[in-house]
């Protein structure tokens, strides 16, 4: 795994499927994520060799249900006392009270979804708060949460105002080239949820998977966003 810094305040952590992100508010931190189950080791050490003690994290923000987001958020919140955040309509998902939600998959994503898998699944992790929409939490300056349905019904983004910061979970994907992300259970929502977070023209992009942008930013969501129901064949890209 990987720690990658993004911007001063800002670190990702890559791993072989997908990745998370550290947000610094002087020694205070917030996880966006917390990567496949068995991860947390690897998440302290870490932020140890960045110079940042894991002791000092105070809330992980789930931005959707799926394993490769939630496995280590139980045991890093256990160990370090962290609140855990979850938009409502996935909450009882993370906490093992409803089945993880099946894609509607299209024929090329079939051998992703096969190749995505690899991870163990996330155990029953606690839900301390359950997010709506319009939401601010307490760091970055003060962060909107943004419901944008569509790869799951609770999926969320995080946007930083004060920083020009966009967390896209899994809606939008920085793979090669900005797309709409994949394994949607709901693709015309995912669309549609596109559209809004590229409205709020960032300056920084962080994506559930592929490379954060930070340069031209604001354009790439937007040019990537799809206009019309064309191109279900293929992914819609930028």
């Amino acid at each position: 795994m990987e720690l990658i810094r993004v911007t001063p305040q800002l670190h990702m952590f890559r791993f072989p499927i997908g990745q998370a992100y550290v947000w610094r508010d002087g020694s205070d931190l917030t996880l966006v994520d917390a990567g496949h189950a068995g991860a947390a080791p690897l998440i302290e050490q870490a932020l140890r060799d960045a110079g940042l003690d894991p002791a000092r994290i105070r809330r992980i923000v789930l931005t959707h249900c799926h394993r490769d987001h939630v496995g280590a958020a139980g045991e890093l919140a256990g160990r370090y006392g962290a609140e855990v955040l979850a938009h409502r309509l996935d909450a009882p998902v993370i906490r093992g009270e409803r089945p993880v939600p099946e894609p509607v998959l299209l024929d090329w994503e079939v051998p992703l979804y096969e190749h995505g898998l690899t991870v163990p699944p996330a155990p029953p992790t606690r839900v301390d708060r359950e997010l709506e929409d319009g939401d601010v939490l307490d760091f970055g300056g003060g962060a909107l949460v943004v419901h944008s349905p569509g790869h799951t019904d609770g999926s969320i983004g995080l946007h930083l105002p004060d920083h020009g910061v966009l967390f896209t979970g899994d809606c939008v994907a920085g793979v090669g080239q900005v797309m709409l992300g994949v394994f949607n259970v709901d693709r015309a929502a995912a669309r549609v949820s596109m559209r809004r977070l590229a409205s709020l023209a960032p300056s920084t992009v962080c994506f559930g998977h592929g490379d954060p942008l930070t340069e031209n930013a604001a354009a790439a969501p937007a040019a990537a966003t799809p206009r019309s129901p064309s191109g279900e064949s293929g992914p819609d890209r930028a």
